[in-house]
């Protein structure tokens, strides 16, 4: 099992050339079986894993959030990005001790918003903002976690790939690692971002078929890709499928591309032998 530190060291490797994608599990066995897969770092879903609590995205209570990042750093031997909403905090101080907190989890990596939760300031001020991306880097300090700046303009009704832009330049410059404007879909955004904040890296989210590869988004410079809570989402559209054929029409038809239950018996047995 590698130690913190090296999953650390290897997870800021991962950024420096290529293009990987970063999986979003939601629980311990979904985290497990993408390492099967050969995913080389895996990110939580604050959506995915909030959902499977029954309560909406954001939802989740600090500590609660923390838990479930720390059973998914040790649910594996792969580095996580934690998804950890906007720091749980406004003001600049409170942020610097709850990334704190995020940290010793044993994280590799850091995501972290500039959106305030308000449905009057969607965003906080770039000037807060920037505040608040120094003070998570200063919790952060020589650990070795990756900060990732996001700006959410997307994901809260002010599509503006320009401001998107501003911000992660002003977010880069505030000690941000790499950078992040969830929501970004044309290719020209895409690779305007990308040269807007290099050579700091870029992740990219991609949870539909927009018409992107893995090669696509390599080709456009973007160093990471993740799918939030696609892959939770996934599973979500099949169980409802399946439960409202069964409650609507008392048939059966949506288990027929269910997993058997041999095959996941066998693969959580072996994971328990070792």
């Amino acid at each position: 099992m590698p130690t913190i530190s090296e999953r650390r060291q290897t997870f800021r490797a991962l950024h420096e050339s290529g293009c990987f994608a970063i999986p979003n599990p939601w629980d311990i066995g979904s985290a497990r079986y993408l390492q099967h897969l050969g995913f080389k770092a895996i990110a939580t879903s604050s959506a995915g894993y909030a959902f499977s609590r029954g309560l909406p995205d954001n939802g989740v209570p600090r500590d609660e959030m923390l838990a479930h990042i720390r059973e998914l750093v040790e649910a594996t031997e792969l580095p996580v990005n934690a998804d950890f909403e906007n720091g749980y905090a406004d003001d600049p101080d409170a942020v610097f001790a709850n990334v704190q907190l995020c940290v010793k989890t044993g994280v590799a990596g850091l995501s972290f918003e500039d959106s305030t939760g308000r449905k009057d300031k969607p965003l906080y001020e770039i000037d807060r903002a920037v505040e608040r991306i120094r003070a998570a880097r200063a919790a952060i300090g020589a650990s070795g976690v990756v900060l990732v700046g996001r700006a959410e303009c997307f994901l809260v009704g002010q599509p503006d790939v320009d401001e998107a832009i501003r911000r992660l330049v002003a977010y880069a410059e505030a000690g941000a690692d790499c950078l992040y404007a969830p929501g970004l879909r044309a290719r020209e955004d895409i690779a305007a971002t990308v040269a807007a904040v290099a050579p700091k890296p870029v992740n990219l989210l991609l949870s539909g078929p927009i018409g992107l590869t893995m090669e696509d988004c390599e080709a456009l410079g973007v160093r990471r890709v993740s799918v939030g809570s696609g892959l939770a989402r996934a599973a979500w559209g099949g169980f409802i499928q399946a439960a409202k054929e069964l409650a609507d029409a008392g048939r059966f038809d949506g288990f027929a591309k269910v997993t058997p239950h041999a095959e996941l018996q066998e693969f959580f047995l072996a994971r328990t032998r070792t």
